[in-house]
């Protein structure tokens, strides 16, 4: 009998010492065994149908999927040096829905819940007002100042390049520039290829569907390019402090940089949650004065953003509040909304279909030359090369999801409100000078 009590004491111990061994093992800030249990309630949820078409449902399938690709994506050797996480989020969603393998109750939820309840509009909308109101005021007035100039020579040189690869491969200088290098730098889908779309059928007498699967391709592809640079710049980054602000844009002094430490304070969870209703205001004001501004809402949100920041009228807790919020959502909802961006806005037979030599080098030579054009411009500017590459990279991505996509990457969400500009500027230029340019050109 005591050897039967001793032997139950026994394996009771290993059992326990092997639990303790995997809770060390952690996917995302979750021990191994219960991401396991959390895991398998999802699956089993959407395998039978139960689970939630709604924000429930969507951010949980999301996130479970958003925490295990970006942690496999921070672990694997050359992946993770080239923006893995970032890269998997995107990309394994897409190939799981493309083959069937993600079911058609996940696909829902994860469709009401990123465009439903607007995810992709509030994650922005927390990242720009967040991180503007945690900016020191002169470092922010100087950004927004300079970072036109590397924007502006990124685009013609990656219009020069691009070109120019398309015409040493018999793609040829019409085709090249209006159906690759434009939507490359466009601005994303609903703001620059739909609108680029409208736009051809109009001046050339077709559907604008037709244009849609043509322009696609070339800007999925060059995001892809503009994720990996941005995984690129982050380990330069690593290899040449002297080259990184580690998220801070402009050069600036000593006296400067104790102030932007000042930014670690407590948290107060009331204030965050005035962050976070700021941060619904800015954009809902946004909207309401787009109805008499011919400017998109969220660049209305940057610049009324920016400029309560530049005159120092919010009061500093409510700068504090909405600061830790910006730094909650971006730490544990980025992972989560790229998967988001995967299955809805990535169709993996379009990224498929692009994929031939000629269309390969085009598309690099545009994504590289506007990197390597915000780097050294950058340089000269007095910003730091590394800040300024991403920035100008986020001008050849997929609008909103691009910027979160690149960003994260190169682990600089703080120059989420400097890329909106980027990419939303430029994309306004592009699309307007593109129309213009194609009805000279008929």
């Amino acid at each position: 009998m005591e050897d039967v009590v001793v032997q139950r004491s026994e394996s009771k111990r290993n059992v326990t010492g092997i639990i303790n061994v995997l809770m060390q093992y952690k996917i995302g800030p979750l021990p191994l065994p219960v991401y396991v249990i959390l895991a398998g309630i999802i699956i089993s949820a959407a395998v039978y149908g139960k689970l939630p078409a709604d924000m429930i449902g969507g951010m949980a399938i999301m996130m479970i999927l958003g925490m295990l690709l970006g942690d496999v994506g921070l672990k694997v050797p050359v992946l993770k040096e080239i923006g893995g996480p970032a890269i998997l989020s995107i990309f394994v969603p897409s190939c799981l829905v493309f083959y069937h393998i993600l079911d058609g109750g996940s696909v829902q939820a994860i469709d009401a819940f990123m465009k439903g309840s607007n995810f992709l509009y509030f994650y922005i909308s927390c990242l720009v007002v967040g991180s503007i109101l945690g900016m020191v005021r002169k470092v922010l007035i100087q950004g927004f100042l300079r970072m036109f100039v590397p924007l502006i020579v990124g685009t013609a040189t990656a219009i020069t390049a691009g070109v120019g690869v398309g015409i040493l491969t018999g793609v040829g200088a019409y085709k090249t520039f209006f159906y690759i290098v434009v939507p490359i730098i466009s601005g994303g889908v609903g703001e620059g290829i739909l609108p680029l779309s409208v736009a051809y059928s109009e001046i050339l007498g077709s559907s604008p569907d037709q244009f849609i699967s043509m322009l696609v391709p070339a800007a999925m592809l060059g995001n892809v390019f503009a994720i990996i640079s941005a995984g690129i710049l982050k380990k330069l980054g690593e290899m040449k402090p002297n080259l990184t602000g580690n998220g801070t844009l402009v050069k600036y002094g000593d006296d400067d940089m104790q102030d932007m430490q000042n930014n670690d304070k407590p948290v107060n969870f009331s204030l965050m949650g005035a962050g976070l209703i700021l941060a619904c205001s800015f954009y809902i004001a946004g909207r309401l004065l787009n109805m008499v501004i011919p400017i998109p809402a969220p660049i209305i949100m940057i610049i009324g953003a920016a400029l309560i920041k530049a005159l120092g009228i919010m009061p500093e807790q409510l700068e504090q509040g909405a600061f830790h919020l910006y730094k909650f959502v971006s730490t544990n909802l980025t992972w989560a909304l790229l998967v988001g961006i995967g299955v809805l806005y990535t169709p993996w037979d379009q990224v498929i279909a692009a994929i031939t030599p000629a269309y390969v080098l085009i598309v690099l030579a545009v994504v590289l030359s506007m990197v390597l054009s915000g780097f050294f411009v950058g340089r000269l500017m007095n910003m730091y090369p590394i800040e300024s590459a991403c920035v100008t990279a986020c001008h050849s991505g997929l609008g909103g999801t691009g910027d979160v996509a690149i960003l994260s990457s190169c682990n600089r969400m703080e120059l989420m409100p400097f890329s909106q500009i980027s990419t939303r500027i430029g994309g306004v230029g592009t699309v307007v000078a593109a129309a213009i340019l194609m009805r000279i050109f008929l």
